[in-house]
């Protein structure tokens, strides 16, 4: 590994707390451990020491832990100041360790970066570790947990062994077709081995948009005519104002969107604007945007007051019809929910109704592509494959040329290569001690 500066983060949350992690990493760990706490601690062994400063002065009383490289998070020497969560000792244990010699605070991801330079972690176990650390839902923390653990990577070392495999036939092939030693049908066997790759992949791909979904979050949109509730409902939903509630038809214009977590099911859920004929151009547009949101969702609630009739808004994902304002003297209709965002009367149901509907589109497995440029590089080595499949075995040395493209479209995505205008990007979305 190259000669990094020894950097330095707070790990653990910012701001009060009963207990924080400070991590250093680098060559000058033992240095600082000596200086800070007398001596370096027995390896991965938490030990209670006095924290000091050069002058003797003491910091703090915390855990000590040293974590010798190359078994470590970024493969160099770790160490982890675990203190009391107090602003003031933070910044006094910060202060003495950035002021020793070629030490200096760690910059967003840098530690995570050292980790995949380190070849601790391929490049989707990052992505995996970025998703985790976001995750808001269980299905959110499953699909991220398993790609932090390397299954993409491990799935994809596999599919490119299996071509690399191929390669050397169709190569025993080329060069060696008159040894006595090298006999059967070697182009078939090659092309067949990569075909077994083909529908992995293609399966990895089938899975891209439940992963994505799970992901970003599956959209629920409310849509009805104007004071049909659904401001009401989105905030009884968040448990928070997040919409203007007004008798005022039309008072939702443009849509909000909310974030929830509904069943442990990540849903993005959008308030609309009323659906109705309108000559004001701004509430026409927002009826439009209505209408194009509706017609993209994973769900939409149909939504209607005790005095109206839903507004049909048909969607890919399907319709769910709900009665609003039960409270009023309401009552739903065969095939209704019928809820209350002021008494929560039939909100319970209506949530385990939108996770089971949603929970369909799922998947039993977390999904191994989850990420845009993930599906990118995995298409790039299928459509290879795809083409190589279809060339004469005539012409073995284009299909060695289109299965070597796909071998190079999965070191991609593992990180291998070509992938530096990526990192910057991803690294940059961690905190400062990851």
């Amino acid at each position: 590994m190259r000669a990094y500066p020894t950097i330095v983060a707070l790990s653990s949350g910012s701001g009060r707390a009963g207990v924080a992690v400070v991590r250093v990493s680098g060559q000058r760990v033992r240095f600082a451990l000596e200086t800070i706490v007398g001596s370096v601690p027995e390896a991965r062994r938490a030990t209670y020491r006095a924290l000091r400063d050069p002058a003797g002065a003491i910091i703090d009383h915390g855990l000590v832990l040293f974590f010798p490289a190359p078994a470590s998070f970024t493969g160099e020497d770790v160490a982890e100041f675990h203190i009391h969560g107090s602003r003031a000792v933070l910044s006094r244990l910060l202060s003495v360790l950035t002021a020793l010699p070629e030490m200096r605070l760690a910059e967003a991801g840098e530690f995570t970066r050292r980790a995949f330079e380190a070849r601790k972690l391929d490049l989707a176990a990052v992505e995996g570790l970025a998703d985790l650390i976001d995750s808001e839902t269980e299905w959110q923390r499953k699909q991220a947990l398993r790609q932090m653990e390397g299954a993409l990577g491990r799935a994809a070392g596999e599919w490119r062994n299996a071509l690399i495999k191929a390669m050397t036939l169709l190569e025993a092939e080329i060069d060696f077709s008159d040894e006595g030693d090298v006999g059967g049908p070697l182009i078939a066997d090659a092309v067949a081995e990569a075909q077994g790759v083909l529908g992995s992949l293609r399966s990895a791909l089938g899975s891209f948009a439940a992963g994505e979904r799970v992901r970003e979050g599956f959209v629920v949109v409310l849509a009805g005519p104007p004071n049909a509730g659904k401001s009401s409902l989105l905030n009884a939903l968040a448990r928070r104002d997040v919409a203007i509630v007004s008798p005022v038809a039309g008072t939702t214009r443009d849509a909000i969107e909310v974030r929830l977590d509904l069943g442990g099911i990540p849903v993005v859920l959008v308030d609309t604007a009323g659906l109705r004929e309108s000559s004001d151009a701004i509430e026409a547009e927002g009826v439009r945007r209505a209408r194009q949101k509706a017609a993209h969702a994973d769900l939409v609630l149909r939504l209607r007051s005790p005095d109206s009739d839903p507004e049909r808004a048909d969607s890919e994902g399907g319709d769910l019809a709900v009665a609003t304002m039960i409270d009023l003297g309401g009552a739903a209709r065969p095939g209704e929910i019928g809820v209350s965002a002021i008494t929560g009367a039939g909100l319970p149901e209506l949530i385990d109704v939108i996770a089971a509907r949603l929970s369909k589109l799922g998947q039993a497995e977390p999904a191994l592509v989850t990420r845009e440029r993930q599906r990118i590089a995995v298409a790039a080595a299928a459509a290879a494959i795809e083409r190589a499949a279809m060339l004469p075995h005539e012409q073995p040395e284009l299909i060695a040329e289109e299965l070597r493209i796909a071998v190079r479209a999965l070191e991609r995505l593992i990180g291998k290569v070509d992938v530096e205008d990526v990192l910057d990007g991803l690294f940059s979305g961690f905190c400062i001690g990851k």
